[in-house]
């Protein structure tokens, strides 16, 4: 990679990063704000409702322990609950609580606004968030290339 692409690529992390500071923090979320690894998780579960823990785990790149503190901390809070595997008792189900659900809406409100009017055309909109969804796909498949030890070492997050 040259010298300008590095910069040009620096630079669109570094926007991104600021973007997301720029964001409000919703008032009223149950029971407050969470960490940034507990809105992955929930991301994860919101997109894919009856998620494995496992899946959920691997979405997080987190490793299992770090996983389960991270599911219990939440389940506590009252925002994911557990469900029996149908198909393997051992297995758990995912799923968003009432209260998450209504936390993520309150959240699409508060940024919905904060983001009114920046982006006026709609196909700008659509463009941008394909770009930036097209960056999370290949990202995530980057790193669990990196986790299988396919491309070298995987980053561990840690809780």
């Amino acid at each position: 990679m040259n010298d300008d692409t590095a910069r040009k690529l620096y630079t669109l992390a570094d926007l991104i990063h600021a973007v997301g500071r720029h964001l409000s923090v919703p008032d009223g979320l149950e029971p407050g704000p969470c960490t940034p690894v507990e809105i992955l998780v929930m991301r994860h579960v919101l997109q894919n409702p009856g998620t494995s823990a496992r899946e959920a785990a691997e979405a997080a790149l987190l490793p299992s322990s770090n996983f389960s503190r991270v599911l219990r901390g939440l389940t506590e809070k009252g925002l994911l609950r557990q469900e029996t595997d149908e198909r393997d008792a051992r297995g758990k189900r995912l799923y968003l609580t009432d209260r998450a659900k209504a936390n993520f809406k309150r959240m699409q409100e508060v940024w919905s606004r904060d983001l009114s009017g920046l982006i006026e055309d709609d196909r700008q909109l659509e463009a941008v968030n394909a770009t930036l969804r097209h960056i999370e796909t290949r990202l995530i498949e980057r790193r669990k290339g990196d986790a299988s030890g396919s491309k070298g070492t995987a980053r561990q997050t840690s809780v």
